[in-house]
């Protein structure tokens, strides 16, 4: 997909260049450094980071970038699991990124992934790394878009990106790749209600799990909903019609099915030139986000606006100084 002369490359460090060519070559200790250092806040290390970025982006672009998101409980990760044992047993390369925006409190990623991940982490086709928040979900998707490249650079043909499904991550997910899979849950009738509408719009695939046992019949009416569900929606592409599918992680019936989908929506998507102008709108998106992220870098940073920003934030408590005076004095201080 990507276009290598379209960016040029830069000049590394001997230390940087060494890294770039052991991620080229796979090797999963330099993607794990690499991803360290995009994720850094320090400065000198973001000057590294977008350099060896640089350097990198010629060798992306080719994976199948698939999004998946589902409530709690609805069995994501053991999914992603079989899917991705799935495919690196089909002789893929897979990497998991999860995006956590709900760790805001520790900085940290909420989830153990590769403790539940149990057969990808023994893998040495798959690699998986959760994304802390950094407290902003805006940051979390930036970083996850960057740590994609790196893994992409590295050979990972297919991405799953992760989201625990709260808030707009099913949003930041769904600008970061090319297909958007929702996991749903046997019980639809119940579940309707609380669905919302803006998440079938996002879905290009609504697979039901734990489709098994006493569950299949139930599980199948809940596909039926989620069918009628979908045909009072506009479809977001000319050339795709989000399906409803039925599979059962435990069992693993099902997943085959599940990755044909995922397939045959590049093969349509990609034949009418939506993928591509996809991408590309996805490009402009993340653009925009490095800009906000370095904006708000820059306001935690200056010396002048930290001084200031205390007696700001009181008066605005307060109630003595209105918020949009607050918001024009600290604007003023950054120079805009």
């Amino acid at each position: 997909m990507t276009n290598a002369a379209c960016y040029p490359t830069s000049s590394l460090s001997p230390a940087l260049a060494a890294l770039a060519k052991a991620v080229r070559a796979g090797q999963r200790a330099a993607v794990a450094r690499a991803i360290t250092l995009v994720e850094s806040k320090k400065p000198a290390h973001q000057a590294d980071a977008r350099a060896l970025l640089a350097n990198l982006l010629p060798d992306t672009g080719r994976a199948i970038r698939v999004g998946i998101t589902g409530v709690p409980g609805v069995g994501k990760s053991t999914t992603i699991d079989v899917l991705g044992s799935h495919l690196t047993a089909k002789g893929h390369r897979v990497a998991v990124l999860a995006v956590d925006p709900s760790s805001t409190r520790t900085g940290g990623s909420i989830l153990g992934d590769k403790t539940r991940m149990v057969n990808l982490a023994a893998d040495d086709n798959a690699f998986i790394r959760p994304s802390p928040s950094a407290g902003t979900l805006g940051g979390v998707a930036a970083k996850t878009r960057e740590t994609m490249l790196v893994c992409e650079a590295a050979g990972y043909d297919v991405i799953l990106v992760e989201t625990v499904g709260i808030g707009q991550s099913e949003t930041a997910v769904a600008d970061l790749t090319d297909i958007f899979v929702a996991l749903m849950l046997p019980g639809a009738g119940d579940e309707l209600q609380g669905i919302k509408k803006g998440l079938l719009e996002l879905a290009d695939l609504i697979a039901v799990n734990k489709a098994d046992g006493d569950n299949l019949a139930r599980a199948r009416i809940a596909a039926a909903e989620y069918k009628a569900a979908l045909h009072i929606l506009t479809p977001a592409s000319e050339v795709w019609q989000p399906p409803v599918i039925t599979y059962s992680a435990a069992t693993k019936d099902g997943i085959e099915l599940l990755w044909s989908h995922v397939l045959d929506h590049r093969t349509k998507t990609t034949a009418a030139g939506e993928l591509q102008e996809k991408r590309r709108a996805q490009q402009v998106k993340w653009m925009w986000a490095m800009v906000d992220d370095r904006l708000k870098s820059r306001i935690h940073n200056d010396p002048l606006v930290r001084a200031r920003v205390p007696a700001l934030e009181q008066a605005v408590a307060e109630g003595s100084l209105p918020v949009s005076l607050a918001a024009d004095e600290i604007a003023e201080l950054l120079g805009f």
